[in-house]
Formats: structure tokens, sequence, C-alpha cells
């Protein structure tokens, strides 16, 4: 074709391309440009395309308005990629051309993603920029994401999902309820396992994050931090050198750590934070980074701007004599105030944040009357600020709240004296949750706000900081001891057993730890390569050496191996729960009945959750499972609260096609007696024993 062939001579010698600069006939470039558009010339002609918007060349609009129409069959990714960036830098070309871009982008999307995946990929992501852009209506390319299904979608499509769904949600979470559900659910899908679990990681993270910021109330924001560091260290120890979760996830400790008055802990955060942009900007140094990225990193500016005048605030309120007391006055006011200003990560607000950073300000200062006679004087007699000027605005609001606090302490100090009756316990319980917000984030995700708030009320606030300490340490082992399949495996089983009533408060602690136990036992069972947890170096209650046999390893009847038992599956269970966390919380017993049960239970004081331990020589299907041994791992719960757990030993004859994994064997499952109203829940799991070896694949 002539039209390709002048693009390419253009491009060659490196002159500007333009529709004029071709010089072929237009009607000859009309009857190529839709032919040129579906074939690798496309990014070059995507280049005259926009020199027509930019520089109003006039009599060739018709020959431009084609080029979308061959877009639409555009087979390569690259291509489709390099065009879109081209014109998408030309904010005049997207005006003009957006809504027939939008049409060719999503015209057979839901095909392209099967035979297609990373062109469809490209598409949908070009599509979501013109959407968020506000380009276009937004109302086609919200069905074309409500149609996917992340669980089924091909693997090079699935790794680019979630950022282009982040994306999404940084435009649309404080507006779009609906689309924004829709969003957080394909994430949660993604996270659960494949090419893109990772990614969709990092992108709950910033979800998480985000909401932080927007959220009114002390408890939503220091819950939504504690989840975003969550979601960020479960990216980082899923795969090496993921610099931006090991950044977002100083961010949320420099913010809880701030808040709770932890200034060494701070210091350690911020520490971290500096060593992973660096490595961050190291490790892109010369890449290509999309356009539509390139807002992160003014995020990025935005959140180590905060955390730095957080760090330095944090160290002048913890010293007793001011040096240069307008100076650091200026620092602390600069801090308070930043909360509300910044808005990293596509918010809208950051006054989210200010429920945690003010109160740790706003202590300091009652703390210590020095620091409250300058911040007097500062707003009594600005004019003797030497520098540019006080921020009187802030000055003044932080001393109004400052003595609010001071008359609001004295009430509460008359009522815990008896001298005044007018007391509301609702107010005290209310500021006991907030104390507990505020100094134990972890304490409280951990052990739930109820036990937590209780706790607060009869300790004091470095009380409440050390036993959160405690928490956030048991956290962290517990996550180097886990890794990232266990982790979105547990928040799906949870948020599946929010679904039933009773799964509140005690019960909803203690039968999430016993499956979290439950989880990592099944992650260290399936590596053939660990024997760490069988042997015969462990001991029943008569102090008798206990042989846990191997019974994931493949038997021969023929050759005289012995068939594992149920027993053995429980032995090695049982022995794993009174070895792990929560030995010193639960008492654990073997059942072995004359009815030649085998079974587990375990008891959280007055609670009793019973594991019903099976084997099975037949089928691991779930159906088939299900109709031999859920009603009767359900029964057990008839006299206690609805909860129990499955454990079936597959001992069927397995073909060399690999082993599935923990998250495919582990679902929840629902029973409901015959006339009864109540469902049991039953989180069930597949033990995969009989098993080849690594070696045996070769």
């Amino acid at each position: 074709m002539q039209l390709a062939d002048r693009l390419n001579d253009l491009a060659a010698s490196g002159h500007e391309i333009s529709f004029d600069s071709i010089g072929l006939p237009p009607e000859v470039v009309l009857a190529e440009v839709a032919d040129v558009a579906a074939g690798p010339q496309a990014p070059l002609l995507a280049e005259a395309v926009t020199h027509v918007f930019d520089h109003s060349e006039q009599g060739w609009a018709e020959a431009a308005a084609q080029f979308p129409v061959g877009f639409a069959r555009q087979p390569s990714f690259l291509h489709t990629i390099a065009a879109l960036e081209q014109l998408f830098n030309s904010t005049a070309t997207i005006q003009g051309l957006a809504k027939p871009l939008n049409g060719a982008l999503l015209a057979g999307l839901d095909q392209l993603v099967s035979t297609r995946p990373m062109v469809a990929a490209a598409r949908l992501e070009g599509a979501v920029r013109l959407a968020v852009s506000d380009a276009v209506s937004p109302i086609k390319v919200w069905g074309a994401i409500e149609d996917l299904d992340g669980a089924d979608t091909p693997e090079d499509f699935a790794e680019r999902l979630p950022r282009i769904i982040g994306l999404g949600l940084d435009r649309w979470s404080n507006d779009e309820q609906a689309i924004t559900e829709t969003l957080r659910g394909l994430l949660g899908r993604l996270s659960e396992g494949g090419a893109g679990d990772v990614d969709a990681f990092v992108e709950l993270g910033y979800d998480r994050l985000r909401s932080a910021l927007a959220s009114r109330t002390v408890a939503d924001v220091s819950q939504n931090v504690e989840a975003a560091l969550a979601w960020f260290r479960t990216a980082d120890a899923a795969e090496e050198a993921r610099h931006d979760a090991q950044a977002y996830g100083a961010v949320c400790e420099c913010l809880l750590a701030f808040t709770a008055g932890r200034t060494d802990d701070l210091r350690g955060a911020v520490g971290r934070l500096d060593a992973a942009l660096e490595q961050q900007s190291a490790w892109n140094w010369g890449m290509h980074q999309p356009a539509w990225m390139k807002p992160q990193a003014v995020a990025d500016v935005a959140w180590g701007h905060l955390v730095l005048q957080l760090q330095r605030a944090a160290e002048l309120l913890q010293d007793d004599v001011w040096m240069e007391p307008w100076e650091a006055l200026d620092h602390v006011l600069s801090a308070y105030q930043s909360v509300r200003t910044v808005c990293p990560i596509g918010a809208r607000s950051g006054s989210g944040l200010a429920m945690l950073v003010e109160p740790a300000v706003e202590d300091a200062f009652l703390r210590q009357q020095a620091l409250l006679g300058q911040l007097r004087r500062a707003v009594a007699s600005p004019e003797r600020h030497p520098g540019a000027g006080l921020d009187q605005a802030t000055a003044s609001s932080l001393l109004e709240r400052l003595d609010q606090q001071v008359i609001l302490s004295s009430a509460r100090a008359r009522r815990e004296s008896g001298t005044d009756s007018s007391s509301s316990s609702g107010e005290d319980a209310e500021a006991d949750q907030e104390r507990a917000h505020r100094f134990a984030p972890t304490a409280v995700r951990k052990l739930g706000i109820g036990f937590t708030a209780g706790l607060a009320g009869k300790v004091s606030d470095d009380e409440l900081k050390t036993i959160d300490g405690l928490a956030y340490m048991d956290d962290l082992t517990r996550l180097r001891q886990s890794d990232p399949l266990v982790v979105p495996l547990l928040g799906k089983i949870m948020d599946e057993l929010s679904s039933f009533p009773d799964f509140i408060g005690e019960t909803r602690r203690t039968f999430g730890i016993l499956v979290e136990q439950t989880l990592l036992f099944l992650k260290a069972t399936a590596d053939l390569d660990s024997s760490s947890t069988f042997g015969d170096g462990r001991y029943d209650a008569k102090g008798k050496k206990v042989k846990i046999r191997d019974y994931r390893r493949r038997f021969d009847k023929s050759q005289g191996d012995l068939v594992p038992l149920e027993e053995d599956l429980q032995q090695h269970f049982h022995y794993w729960l009174l070895s792990g966390q929560i030995s010193n919380l639960v008492q654990v017993e073997p059942i072995n009945s004359a009815l030649g049960r085998a079974d587990v239970l375990v008891h959280f004081g007055s609670r009793q959750y019973l594991t019903e331990i099976k084997k099975n020589h037949t089928s691991n299907d779930r159906a088939y499972l299900e109709r031999h041994y859920l009603a009767q791992a359900a029964e057990y719960s008839n006299t206690n609260v609805p909860f129990g757990q499955l454990l079936v030993l597959d001992l069927t004859e397995k073909e060399k096609v690999g082993t599935p994994r923990v998250d495919e064997l582990t679902w929840v499952a629902t029973h409901r007696p015959p006339q009864t109203v109540v469902d049991r829940a039953v989180v069930a799991a597949v033990v995969t024993g009989n098993r080849h070896t690594p070696s045996d694949f070769s």
C-alpha cells in the first residue's frame, strides 16, 4: 500500500509525520487509512492523525476519522499500545475521536479476551483511560468490566487487569458505588491466585488506603490503614523487588506509629520508605513508564513529603525544650495541617488521616505545658514570628481544640472522683473505643474492638501501646511463617463466613484463629519437600514417643506398604495445633470413640469446634465429599456454635498431572439438617495423600 510505504519512509528519514508530509492525494489516503490502522504502521499513522487535530490541518479530518474504523481490527499488542500512547498524548485528538475510538476499543472485547488476551487488555486499558478522563461516558466500559470474570480469564489478560481496575477505583471510588463494588469484587477474585494476584494485592492495599483517606470515623481510618498494611506486606512477601508494596507498607507503618506516639518505630519506617523509593527509582531508571501511571509518581512524592513532616514533628514533640521554638512550631503546624491538604492516590480529600494524626499532635501539646504555652503565645502575638509569618488559622484551630480537651478532661476527672453524676457510660465507652483504634489498631484487628476497648478502659495509653506492640510482633511472625497463598485464602473464607448471622464477636475471633492455623497446616502438609512436621520426635500426654506416618507419600499394598489411616491425619493435625501459636489459648483433644471416629476438638473457653477427619479412596470431588461427610461434620455443632471443619485425606490413585493448590482444595460448605432453620458452616479441605513426588514427573 502506498500509504504504508510513505509512513515507513518518513519514519526512516526522521521527518515529522503528517498527512501533508506524506504527499499522497486525499482520495488515496482515505481509501487506505483504515487498512493501515489495522496493520504494523498503526503507531506511525496515529502520529499523522494527532497532527491533524493539534495543528488544525485542513482537508484531512475525514481521513483521520477512519483511523478508529481500522484500529478495531488491529491484532498486535505492541502496535495497539504504541498507537494508543501516541493518541493519548494529544488532548485535541482524544476530544475529537473519543466516541469512535471508544467503540473500536470495546468492539468484540469479550471474544478477544479468549483469542488475543493481551490485545484485549490493551484495549480495555485504553477504554478505561477514556472513561476516567471524562472524554466519554463510562457506561459502556462499566458494562464491559461487569462481564469479566477474574477467575476464568486467561493468564496474559489477568496479568494486566489489576492495574486497570486500580485506575478505575482511583476515579470512581468516591462517586459510583455500583461500579466500585464490581471492581473490588473482581480485584478480590484476582487476588485468590493466578497471574495477577500480586498486583491485585497491591491494588487492594491502595484501595484500603484510599478508603482511609475518605473515612469519617477514627475506627474506619485505623482499620483501613491496618488492612492496607496487611495487603502491602502480602505483596512484598509474594514477589521479590516489589518496591511499591514496600514503600506503601512503610507509609502505613509511619501513620500508625505517629498516631501511637512510637517515634522509634516511625523513624525505622521512614528509613524503610527511603530505601524502597530509592530502590524503586533505580529499578525503573531508563524504563518506559506509561503516561497513565505517571500520576503515581506524584502520589509517591506527596506521601514522602507527608511522612517526612510527621517524622520531624514527632521528634520535635518529644523534645522537652525547643532551641528554636518558632521554627519548631512551624514544623508541627505544617504536619498538623498537611493531612487535610495532601490527596495522594486519587483521593478527593485527605481529611480521614486527620483523625489519626491530629489527636497525636494534640496529646503531645497537652502533655507538655511548655509547648502549649508557646502555642498560646504564638496565637496571641503572631507578629513576633521572625520569619515569613505564622500559620495563624491552623494555630488558632489547634489551640481551640486543645482548650476543648482541657474542659472535657476536667469533666472526666470530676466524674471519676464521684463529684459529677452527669456522666454517661456511653461517652466513656466511645472514648475507650477511640483510644483502642488510635493506640492499638493491630490488637483491634486481631482481638476485636469489644475486647480491646474493654482493655483500654483499664490501662494507660502507654500500656495499650505495649499490648499493641506484642500483637504487632505476633502479626509479623505469623506473616513470615505463612505465604501469599494463605493470606488471601483466609480473607476469602472469612468473608464467606461473615454471611452467617452467628459469625460475630467471640465466635468470629476464635473460629477465625482456628481456620488460620488450619490453612497454615494445609500449606505445610502440601509441601512434599518439607518433612519437619513428621517423624518420631513428638510425645503424647503420657510421655510416649509418637511417630506420625507420612500419609502424603505413595503406597503400594502389593509391596506390603501400610495404607494410611484417618488416625495418621488426626495425630498430625492434633500435634500441629499443640505446637503452634494457639497452644496456650486453647485445649485440643483428639477424639477416638468406640465407633472409630478420628476427630480433633478445640476449646476456646465455652466455645468448641470439632474438626471431622475422614479418608477417601473413591473421589475427591466436592459434591461427592459433601454428600458423604458434610452432615456428620455439621452434626456436632447442634449443641454449640454452628461452625466446624472437615479434613478429608484423599487416597485416590493419582495420575502424573500435578497436584491442586491448597486454595483449590479448600472451601466453605453449608449444611442445614431437615426441619431446622439454622445453617451450619463447615470449612472443608482435601488433604492430598498417595502423591507422586516431583521427581516422578521427570
